[in-house]
């Protein structure tokens, strides 16, 4: 993408729905980037690593729109009305969310609002977590030994949406590997449900925070022990969950990790 005069000179503006990847820089897409730099308004999220943000316009007007448990800069309503208004003054606006858009990420939500409002979007796809994370731990989520399947799940449900509830004791027998995000604080209640629907108390089960950064935190254990552990080493969100056999792989694999 050029930053060519003859596009700020449009009447209208155009809302990216970018996807920042997981945190580590090198994940973040060519395009992703690109338009970054020549971002008039970047919308972000909590996520977003510090050095996916250092890559934006210095010129450009930044508003951190993030959303983490129990602390909300900006309803999503009023997100999406930003990036409306920003739209109507600003040729590139950009909003910048962690992982992929489309993935647990609300994208589709805010991108189907301002179709309706008239205002051009599109939609730049990032790498998510729930790939990213475990493949930096050593995890890979299919292997011809293990599982040849994967569930993709939110723990962490909104209110009124079309579903009361995640059906856990199907999600439990759906796949052989299941990966959870935003899981951390609702484990107590998933483990109980997917005991009950017979999967095993040494089910092997892995816990990455931050994954694909410097810091990044993995926590290994079994459905029956790991809360005991999350306690015990005070391990918190936000972290991906990822639990099947594929897991017993972390113990030769995790010292091959990306650097």
């Amino acid at each position: 993408m050029n930053c060519t005069e003859q596009e700020r000179q449009k009447n209208f503006g155009k809302v990216y729905l970018v996807g920042a990847g997981p945190g580590d820089p090198g994940l973040m897409t060519l395009k992703g980037k690109s338009i970054l730099e020549c971002a008039d308004v970047v919308i972000y999220d909590a996520l977003v690593s510090p050095a996916i943000l250092a890559m934006i316009n210095p010129h450009a007007e930044q508003i951190n729109a993030g959303k983490r448990m129990g602390r909300h800069s900006l309803l999503q309503d009023e997100t999406t009305q930003l990036l409306i208004d920003k739209a109507q003054d600003h040729a590139i606006v950009v909003r910048l969310k962690g992982g992929d858009p489309f993935i647990f990420g609300r994208g589709g939500e805010e991108m189907a609002e301002l179709v309706k409002a008239g205002i051009p979007v599109e939609v730049v796809p990032g790498i998510t977590s729930g790939i990213a994370a475990p493949a930096y731990a050593g995890i890979p989520l299919t292997h011809r030994l293990y599982s040849s399947s994967v569930t993709f799940v939110t723990g962490h449900e909104a209110a009124g949406k079309y579903k009361p509830k995640v059906n856990w004791q199907a999600i439990a027998h759906g796949s052989e590997t299941i990966v959870i995000y935003m899981g951390i604080h609702n484990l107590p209640h998933i483990i109980e449900e997917f005991t009950a629907a017979g999967l095993s108390l040494e089910t092997p089960i892995a816990l990455v925070r931050w994954g694909t950064r410097p810091d990044q935190e993995e926590l290994i254990g079994q459905l029956g022990t790991i809360i005991e552990q999350i306690e015990k080493t005070g391990f918190e969100a936000p972290a991906i969950a990822v639990i099947g056999s594929v897991v017993k792989l972390h113990d030769i694999l995790s010292e091959c990790r990306p650097v």
